[in-house]
Protein backbone atom coordinates (compact mmCIF):
# COMPACT_ATOMS: atom_id res chain seq x y z
CA UNK A 1 0.00 0.00 0.00
CA UNK A 2 1.38 3.62 -0.70
CA UNK A 3 1.58 6.32 1.21
CA UNK A 4 -1.66 8.04 1.59
CA UNK A 5 -2.79 11.42 2.89
CA UNK A 6 -6.25 11.37 4.48
CA UNK A 7 -8.24 14.03 5.35
CA UNK A 8 -10.67 13.03 7.94
CA UNK A 9 -13.36 14.56 9.73
CA UNK A 10 -14.31 14.42 13.17
CA UNK A 11 -11.50 13.36 14.41
CA UNK A 12 -11.46 15.65 17.93
CA UNK A 13 -12.66 12.28 19.47
CA UNK A 14 -13.68 8.49 19.34
CA UNK A 15 -12.76 6.32 16.16
CA UNK A 16 -11.86 9.26 14.00
CA UNK A 17 -9.13 10.49 16.71
CA UNK A 18 -8.19 6.86 17.64
CA UNK A 19 -7.80 5.95 14.06
CA UNK A 20 -5.82 8.75 13.03
CA UNK A 21 -3.07 8.24 15.15
CA UNK A 22 -2.99 4.31 14.17
CA UNK A 23 -2.67 5.25 10.16
CA UNK A 24 -0.31 8.09 11.42
CA UNK A 25 1.88 5.40 12.89
CA UNK A 26 1.76 3.24 9.63
CA UNK A 27 2.91 5.69 7.79
CA UNK A 28 -0.09 7.78 6.52
CA UNK A 29 0.20 11.82 6.33
CA UNK A 30 -2.97 12.62 8.29
CA UNK A 31 -5.14 16.49 8.38
CA UNK A 32 -7.38 15.40 11.64
CA UNK A 33 -10.04 17.78 11.59
CA UNK A 34 -12.56 18.57 14.25
CA UNK A 35 -15.52 20.80 14.27
CA UNK A 36 -15.24 21.89 17.87
CA UNK A 37 -12.24 24.94 17.82
CA UNK A 38 -11.18 23.70 21.56
CA UNK A 39 -10.84 20.36 20.58
CA UNK A 40 -7.61 21.71 18.00
CA UNK A 41 -4.82 22.49 20.64
CA UNK A 42 -5.31 19.82 23.42
CA UNK A 43 -5.28 17.70 19.66
CA UNK A 44 -2.18 19.26 18.62
CA UNK A 45 -0.42 18.90 22.14
CA UNK A 46 -1.78 15.26 22.30
CA UNK A 47 -0.30 14.78 18.18
CA UNK A 48 3.60 15.94 19.01
CA UNK A 49 3.48 14.37 22.43
CA UNK A 50 3.31 10.87 20.91
CA UNK A 51 6.15 12.14 18.38
CA UNK A 52 3.13 12.65 15.38
CA UNK A 53 3.43 16.29 14.27
CA UNK A 54 5.20 15.41 11.05
CA UNK A 55 2.31 13.08 10.35
CA UNK A 56 -0.27 14.57 11.78
CA UNK A 57 -1.78 17.80 10.96
CA UNK A 58 -4.91 19.23 13.02
CA UNK A 59 -6.94 21.32 11.69
CA UNK A 60 -10.83 23.12 13.00
CA UNK A 61 -13.33 21.82 10.09
CA UNK A 62 -16.71 22.95 11.23
CA UNK A 63 -19.29 21.49 8.64
CA UNK A 64 -21.83 23.98 9.55
CA UNK A 65 -19.05 26.63 8.60
CA UNK A 66 -19.11 27.48 4.69
CA UNK A 67 -15.66 28.79 4.60
CA UNK A 68 -14.80 26.13 6.90
CA UNK A 69 -15.85 23.96 3.85
CA UNK A 70 -14.14 25.77 1.24
CA UNK A 71 -10.79 25.81 2.78
CA UNK A 72 -10.70 22.22 3.30
CA UNK A 73 -11.81 21.50 -0.62
CA UNK A 74 -8.99 23.23 -1.38
CA UNK A 75 -6.64 21.00 0.66
CA UNK A 76 -4.19 18.11 -1.38
CA UNK A 77 -5.38 15.01 -0.17
CA UNK A 78 -5.69 11.14 -1.69
CA UNK A 79 -8.74 10.11 1.06
CA UNK A 80 -11.31 12.19 2.13
CA UNK A 81 -12.82 9.95 4.85
CA UNK A 82 -16.43 11.49 6.04
CA UNK A 83 -16.64 10.39 9.89
CA UNK A 84 -18.36 13.43 11.90
CA UNK A 85 -21.79 12.83 12.86
CA UNK A 86 -24.39 13.49 15.11
CA UNK A 87 -27.35 11.66 16.51
CA UNK A 88 -31.04 12.24 17.45
CA UNK A 89 -33.03 9.63 18.94
CA UNK A 90 -36.31 9.06 20.36
CA UNK A 91 -39.69 8.21 18.89
CA UNK A 92 -40.35 9.47 14.98
CA UNK A 93 -44.24 10.30 15.51
CA UNK A 94 -43.16 12.38 17.85
CA UNK A 95 -39.92 14.08 17.38
CA UNK A 96 -39.59 17.81 16.54
CA UNK A 97 -39.26 18.44 12.70
CA UNK A 98 -36.95 20.71 13.43
CA UNK A 99 -34.25 18.03 15.14
CA UNK A 100 -34.62 15.79 11.67
CA UNK A 101 -33.60 18.41 9.98
CA UNK A 102 -30.26 19.00 11.97
CA UNK A 103 -29.54 15.79 11.68
CA UNK A 104 -29.94 15.23 7.91
CA UNK A 105 -28.07 18.52 8.14
CA UNK A 106 -24.93 17.20 9.50
CA UNK A 107 -25.12 13.98 8.65
CA UNK A 108 -26.25 14.26 5.05
CA UNK A 109 -26.06 17.49 3.31
CA UNK A 110 -22.92 19.35 4.39
CA UNK A 111 -20.81 16.01 4.04
CA UNK A 112 -22.26 15.53 0.36
CA UNK A 113 -21.50 19.23 0.22
CA UNK A 114 -17.42 18.74 0.81
CA UNK A 115 -17.60 15.76 -1.58
CA UNK A 116 -19.10 17.32 -4.06
CA UNK A 117 -16.49 19.90 -3.75
CA UNK A 118 -13.85 17.53 -3.41
CA UNK A 119 -14.39 15.17 -5.97
CA UNK A 120 -15.17 17.79 -8.75
CA UNK A 121 -11.53 18.78 -7.91
CA UNK A 122 -10.23 15.29 -7.89
CA UNK A 123 -11.99 14.77 -11.39
CA UNK A 124 -11.14 17.63 -13.01
CA UNK A 125 -7.14 17.48 -12.11
CA UNK A 126 -7.14 13.41 -13.08
CA UNK A 127 -6.52 12.67 -8.93
CA UNK A 128 -7.36 9.04 -8.25
CA UNK A 129 -8.60 9.39 -4.89
CA UNK A 130 -11.26 7.74 -2.19
CA UNK A 131 -14.18 8.85 -0.34
CA UNK A 132 -15.12 6.82 2.59
CA UNK A 133 -17.85 7.47 4.43
CA UNK A 134 -18.65 6.28 8.48
CA UNK A 135 -21.89 5.00 8.13
CA UNK A 136 -23.52 2.65 10.98
CA UNK A 137 -24.66 -1.08 11.66
CA UNK A 138 -28.02 1.44 11.30
CA UNK A 139 -28.08 2.16 7.72
CA UNK A 140 -28.94 -1.33 7.16
CA UNK A 141 -31.46 -1.72 9.68
CA UNK A 142 -34.09 0.12 11.41
CA UNK A 143 -34.84 -0.44 15.40
CA UNK A 144 -37.31 1.47 17.20
CA UNK A 145 -36.43 4.77 18.73
CA UNK A 146 -33.19 5.13 16.92
CA UNK A 147 -35.15 5.95 13.15
CA UNK A 148 -33.67 9.88 12.81
CA UNK A 149 -30.81 9.08 12.92
CA UNK A 150 -30.27 5.77 11.23
CA UNK A 151 -32.41 7.25 8.25
CA UNK A 152 -29.46 9.65 7.76
CA UNK A 153 -27.16 6.29 7.30
CA UNK A 154 -29.79 4.89 5.06
CA UNK A 155 -29.12 8.50 3.08
CA UNK A 156 -25.81 8.06 3.03
CA UNK A 157 -25.73 4.25 2.19
CA UNK A 158 -27.78 5.23 -0.93
CA UNK A 159 -25.38 8.63 -1.69
CA UNK A 160 -22.33 5.98 -1.45
CA UNK A 161 -24.01 3.24 -3.68
CA UNK A 162 -24.19 5.62 -6.36
CA UNK A 163 -21.26 7.59 -6.47
CA UNK A 164 -19.58 4.49 -6.26
CA UNK A 165 -20.98 3.63 -9.74
CA UNK A 166 -20.87 7.34 -10.92
CA UNK A 167 -17.30 7.91 -10.19
CA UNK A 168 -15.79 4.28 -11.35
CA UNK A 169 -14.88 5.74 -14.68
CA UNK A 170 -12.80 8.54 -13.41
CA UNK A 171 -11.07 5.84 -11.16
CA UNK A 172 -12.41 7.09 -8.19
CA UNK A 173 -13.39 5.01 -5.14
CA UNK A 174 -16.13 4.48 -2.68
CA UNK A 175 -16.48 3.00 0.28
CA UNK A 176 -18.36 2.55 3.52
CA UNK A 177 -17.73 1.39 7.29
CA UNK A 178 -20.04 0.22 9.40
CA UNK A 179 -19.79 -0.08 13.04
CA UNK A 180 -21.70 -1.81 15.38
CA UNK A 181 -23.01 -0.35 18.71
CA UNK A 182 -19.25 0.25 20.27
CA UNK A 183 -18.79 1.57 23.58
CA UNK A 184 -17.25 5.22 22.24
CA UNK A 185 -19.78 7.24 24.14
CA UNK A 186 -21.64 8.31 20.85
CA UNK A 187 -24.54 5.85 21.12
CA UNK A 188 -25.00 6.86 25.09
CA UNK A 189 -24.59 10.51 24.70
CA UNK A 190 -27.37 10.02 21.84
CA UNK A 191 -29.51 8.18 23.80
CA UNK A 192 -29.87 11.14 26.20
CA UNK A 193 -31.14 13.42 23.60
CA UNK A 194 -34.84 12.68 23.59
CA UNK A 195 -34.69 13.61 27.34
CA UNK A 196 -34.69 17.16 26.37
CA UNK A 197 -37.81 16.92 24.05
CA UNK A 198 -39.46 14.79 25.50
CA UNK A 199 -42.30 15.72 28.41
CA UNK A 200 -44.62 13.09 30.14
CA UNK A 201 -47.47 15.59 30.05
CA UNK A 202 -47.66 16.33 25.95
CA UNK A 203 -45.87 12.96 24.68
CA UNK A 204 -47.48 9.35 23.96
CA UNK A 205 -44.03 7.92 24.93
CA UNK A 206 -43.12 7.66 28.66
CA UNK A 207 -39.68 9.47 30.00
CA UNK A 208 -39.01 6.30 32.14
CA UNK A 209 -40.03 3.81 29.43
CA UNK A 210 -37.56 4.92 26.74
CA UNK A 211 -34.45 5.55 29.28
CA UNK A 212 -35.91 1.58 29.96
CA UNK A 213 -35.47 0.34 26.43
CA UNK A 214 -32.06 2.30 26.35
CA UNK A 215 -30.80 1.25 29.28
CA UNK A 216 -31.29 -2.61 28.78
CA UNK A 217 -29.84 -2.30 25.44
CA UNK A 218 -26.30 -0.74 26.84
CA UNK A 219 -26.71 -3.54 29.36
CA UNK A 220 -26.12 -6.25 26.34
CA UNK A 221 -23.17 -7.44 25.40
CA UNK A 222 -23.89 -6.12 21.67
CA UNK A 223 -24.89 -2.53 22.94
CA UNK A 224 -20.98 -1.88 24.86
CA UNK A 225 -18.67 -3.56 22.29
CA UNK A 226 -14.88 -2.54 22.61
CA UNK A 227 -13.95 -0.12 20.41
CA UNK A 228 -10.60 -1.32 19.62
CA UNK A 229 -11.70 -3.90 17.46
CA UNK A 230 -13.70 -1.42 15.06
CA UNK A 231 -10.51 1.16 15.10
CA UNK A 232 -8.00 -1.77 14.12
CA UNK A 233 -10.29 -2.56 11.00
CA UNK A 234 -10.61 1.30 10.27
CA UNK A 235 -6.67 1.66 10.24
CA UNK A 236 -6.88 -0.83 7.50
CA UNK A 237 -9.64 -0.03 5.35
CA UNK A 238 -9.42 3.56 5.15
CA UNK A 239 -6.12 3.87 2.96
CA UNK A 240 -6.40 1.01 1.43
CA UNK A 241 -6.59 0.76 -2.70
CA UNK A 242 -8.66 -2.42 -2.88
CA UNK A 243 -11.52 -4.13 -0.44
CA UNK A 244 -15.20 -4.42 0.30
CA UNK A 245 -17.59 -1.41 -0.74
CA UNK A 246 -19.78 -2.14 2.17
CA UNK A 247 -17.19 -3.00 5.96
CA UNK A 248 -19.54 -4.15 8.32
CA UNK A 249 -17.97 -4.57 11.58
CA UNK A 250 -18.07 -7.08 13.94
CA UNK A 251 -18.62 -9.93 11.71
CA UNK A 252 -21.81 -11.12 14.21
CA UNK A 253 -23.32 -7.74 13.37
CA UNK A 254 -22.89 -8.62 9.52
CA UNK A 255 -24.55 -12.01 10.00
CA UNK A 256 -27.61 -10.58 12.32
CA UNK A 257 -27.73 -7.86 9.42
CA UNK A 258 -28.22 -10.17 6.52
CA UNK A 259 -30.60 -12.49 8.50
CA UNK A 260 -32.34 -9.29 8.78
CA UNK A 261 -32.35 -8.49 5.51
CA UNK A 262 -33.78 -11.39 4.26
CA UNK A 263 -36.45 -11.22 7.04
CA UNK A 264 -37.58 -8.50 5.67
CA UNK A 265 -39.45 -9.83 3.23
CA UNK A 266 -41.14 -11.81 5.15
CA UNK A 267 -42.49 -8.63 7.53
CA UNK A 268 -46.14 -8.26 7.85
CA UNK A 269 -48.70 -5.50 9.01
Amino acid sequence: MTTKTILITGAGSGFGKAAAVGMAKNGHNIIATAQVSSQVTPLREEVAALGLSDKIRVERLDLTDPYDIKQAQKWDFDVLWNNAGMGEAGPVWEIPLDLVRKNYEVNVFLPLQLTQGVVLRWVRDGVKGKVVFTSSMGGLFTPANWGTYVSTKHALEAFAEAMQQELAAYGIKVQTINPGAYYTGYNETMADNPFRWLDDEVNFTKRADLRKGFDDFFATPEGKMDPAEMIERMIEIVPSDEGKFRNVVPKVIEDMLKQHQLQAWENRI
